[in-house]
């Protein structure tokens, strides 16, 4: 089993080894592993060998407190630390000023009232000596050690002084470093607070109370008592406080907080939403299916707090440098001061120079330096609705070259459209959809919902009756006494229609990726219709971005070659492989790893779970209600091609944020411990005051956690592309059936100067984006011209 832990005195990656080091040691520990950043310990283990309680004993053995975590409370303890040493900090201040006047300006020499300063000051921020001492006795020595024991030398020796009437006294550095030391852990504090604030808003999404229909009465109910079977009643400007479907109403959802879309969709009864999502307009009765921590909300948030606590392979070096860090920064002060002490004689400056590189040594900037990042990265993805499973994976997809698509639901809809209309001569379009619709709108073949789909609103087609369903073949019924007849073209041979230049037909809606189906009235041909699996309007632009970004694009699906191949030229894919089983994906993908190829398989996350299994990198693409699908590594809530190409630059943007906060870590260090120890004294006179170093220390720390936070500005390619646009709207059009409707509107639109347009068939919908703002009469106008109705624009 899987139990979550607060822990508390943790202060940097030693103390975090600390920990799992005294876990790890117990009997039935599979894994442990501590989240610095939210002070929170996951261990897997087995229930009949471990319990809880013996945990907690290990851990407080190792020198720190643990409790079972309840939910969330890694946020609630972000929040609370921040106060206390907000509060600390201040009240240190308040002593450290009258402490600073008289020992640095000589307002009065009182050294009694120096040291009743300093005591208050080192006892307002005992815990941080305290916790130091603790582990220092354990020998286990971590950055609170090294303050305690830079504090506690630099007040010994001042009283020393004091015993043999020196008048060199380090009371106020001993304050100042302590105060500076908080002040650090404050902004520490904040900036921690900054990085979970994705999760935090995930967590403040949900309304505290919902109005439900229980036995016929309304009433208002806190969230917790919602059962599943319950009526949500959901009015606009409301958030949905529970999982369901669309008993009653209509309306329109904002869902950006799980898919990053940044419309309201429109819902109508049947359909599902979702917890945490807001409903924009519109009234809606939800019958709840999901509550709790089953809910989609619940279970994005529990992934992304499970993936920011795990370690990526680039840890691995901070996590061995931390581990035997400090017992070297020991041992380099212990020989700073007998060098200085042996060779000046001076044992104040011996004394100083040990204290300075005991505290600008603390290694907060390397504990940090990388669960920053990932925390950051992980919320970043999450706001975008991108899922990344593990901060393994999050890494490893920055090495990817090769990226593998299925076509049905990824490169595609997935929902079959009306693409061409072929009336036979004499015959129109609009006699042709009206026997045809009047044929297939009694059947539940996916040609034939699609068909009735493409039907203008005010069609009217005529009743049949005596229907006959021919298995691979079609329909007959009976139409006003009339047989009318519908299927391929063996069904036309079958019942001995003559179709003129129907093997003509066939072959040329091959190549372009559409299957035909013929109808007849009596014996006489009408004409045929072309269905299409048509491209995602933003597939195309997907391959390009991976393209700009060297990855190889290959399409891979079960269809025949020349569907492929069209479906492959239409989204400019250059490499494809078509007629391929599942099981036959995961050896493909097997192949191209043999050649040494790192792969990111991109699919449905059902039927290719076999591939994304096997591939380097599995993604999941708009599996919204299925968030915690067990075969892939990366979910994409949003069915949008585009987000892989985001998910792999967020992933390199991560990375390099963790590279450049290790590269600052490791070179302050370097550079900070000989100017602290005194190398260049004898050369140039540098010397380090204790003071300079405590504050230099807690400037790193600061240094690494801002520059993390500089991820929440990450912004993916096409989005950047997108900011020099002004105008977006989304117009309602009527008339349009088939795909050569859509590509008549389509370039119709972008005939305009400055306009980019992208139509929707199946919400007969036209999206407008351009630099400079476009009236609304001339969009209009252009849409007419192309034989079409605009009936709204929004």
């Amino acid at each position: 089993m899987e139990q979550i832990f607060t822990v508390t005195g943790m202060s940097c990656a030693v103390c975090k080894q600390h920990v799992e080091n005294a876990v790890r040691a117990l009997p039935g520990v599979a894994r442990a592993q501590v989240n610095l950043l939210q002070n929170r310990l996951s261990v897997v283990y087995n229930a009949e060998l471990l319990s809880s309680a013996q945990i907690i004993q290990a851990v407080e053995k190792a020198g720190y407190g643990a409790q079972l975590a309840p939910k969330n409370l890694p946020l609630e303890r972000t929040s609370l630390e921040e106060t206390q040493l907000k509060k600390r900090f201040w009240l240190s201040v308040l002593f450290l000023i009258p402490l600073l006047s008289i020992s640095m300006f000589h307002v009065m020499h009182l050294p009694a009232l120096e040291i009743l300063l300093t005591g208050i000051i080192l006892w307002l921020n005992r815990p941080l000596l305290t916790r130091g001492f603790v582990q220092l006795f354990k020998k286990t020595p971590t950055m609170d050690s090294l303050v305690a024991l830079g504090t506690v030398a630099a007040c010994a020796q001042s009283v020393w002084a004091l015993g043999m009437g020196k008048n060199e006294f380090y009371f106020e550095s001993a304050a100042m470093i302590v105060t500076l030391v908080t002040l650090g852990k404050w902004l520490e504090a904040r900036a921690k607070t900054k990085t979970t604030g994705a999760i935090s808003a995930l967590v403040q999404l949900l309304p505290k109370e919902v109005q439900i229909r229980r036995d016929g009465v309304e009433k208002s109910v806190p969230l917790g008592d919602v059962q599943t079977g319950d009526t949500l009643l959901v009015r606009s400007g409301q958030r949905i406080g529970a999982d369901g479907v669309i008993s009653h109403g209509a309306c329109s959802v904002d869902e950006a907080v799980l898919t990053g879309e940044s419309l309201p969709q429109d819902k109508q009864p049947g359909e599902r939403v979702t917890a945490g999502t807001v409903l924009t307009s519109g009234y809606a009765e939800v019958t709840v299916q999901k509550t709790g921590a089953d809910t989609v909300l619940a279970q994005l948030i529990d992934l992304v707090q499970q993936a920011a606590g795990t370690k990526p392979p680039v840890e691995r070096l901070a996590d061995t440098v931390s581990q035997i860090f400090v017992p070297v920064v020991l041992g380099i002060a212990f020989i700073t001061f007998i060098v200085w002490w042996k060779c000046g004689g001076d044992v104040s400056f011996a004394v100083s120079c040990a204290i300075c590189v005991l505290i600008i040594s603390c290694p907060c900037a390397l504990g940090l330096a990388t669960p920053t990042a990932m925390m950051v990265g992980m919320g970043v993805g999450a706001k975008r609705g991108i899922l990344i499973k593990s901060a393994a994976i999050l890494e490893r997809a920055c090495h990817i070259t090769t990226v593998v698509l299925d076509k049905t639901g990824t490169v595609t809809s997935g929902q079959l459209q009306v693409a061409c209309v072929m009336p036979a001569p004499n015959v129109t379009a609009h006699e042709l959809l009206a026997y045809a619709g009047a044929l297939e709108k009694v059947s539940a073949h996916p040609l034939a919902l699609a068909l009735v789909k493409s039907l203008p609103k005010d069609s009217v087609c005529p009743e049949v009756t005596h229907l006959q369903e021919f298995p691979g073949l079609g329909l007959r019924a009976i139409c006003q006494g009339d047989t009318l007849s519908g299927g391929n073209l063996k069904a036309m041979c079958a019942w001995e229609i003559p179709v003129p230049n129907g093997e003509q037909i066939v072959q040329t809606a091959a190549a372009q990726g559409q299957t035909v189906l013929f109808f007849a009235r009596n014996q006489t041909y009408l004409g045929a219709v072309g269905f299409s699996d048509t491209l995602k309007p933003t597939s195309k632009q997907a391959v390009l971005l991976l393209a700009q970004m060297n990855r190889q694009v290959v399409l891979v699906t079960g269809d025949n070659k020349q569907t492929a191949a069209y479906v492959a030229k239409e989204a400019g894919i250059c490499a494809m492989q078509a007629g391929v089983l599942p099981g036959e994906k995961q050896l493909y993908v097997k192949t191209l790893q043999s050649q040494g190829h790192v792969v990111a398989m991109v699919g449905d996350g059902i039927n290719d779970a076999p591939s994304l299994v096997c591939a380097d990198v599995g993604i999941a693409l708009g599996s919204g209600t299925e968030v915690a699908a067990s075969s892939a590594d990366i979910i994409l809530m949003r069915s949008d091609l585009r987000e892989v190409a985001s998910a792999l630059q967020l992933s390199r943007a991560t990375l390099r944020t963790i590279q450049e906060n290790l590269f600052w870590a490791f070179f302050y260090n370097t550079i900070c411990i000989p100017v602290a120890a005194g190398v260049f004294y004898p050369l140039w006179g540098w010397k380090l005051h204790p003071m300079l170093a405590a504050a230099a220390m807690s400037i790193s720390s600061v240094c690494v956690v801002t520059n993390a936070l500089r991820l929440n500005r990450f912004r993916p390619s096409f989005e950047k592309e997108r900011q020099n646009i002004t105008m977006h709207k989304v117009l309602e059009i009527q008339g349009m059936m088939c795909g050569h409707c859509a590509g008549h509107v389509a370039r119709a639109l972008q005939s305009i100067p400055g306009v980019k347009a992208t139509v929707d068939l199946t919400h007969k919908t036209a999206t407008v984006e351009a630099a400079n703002a476009v009236d609304d009469q001339v969009l209009i106008e252009a849409v007419r011209n192309a034989g079409y109705e605009v009936t709204a624009i929004r």
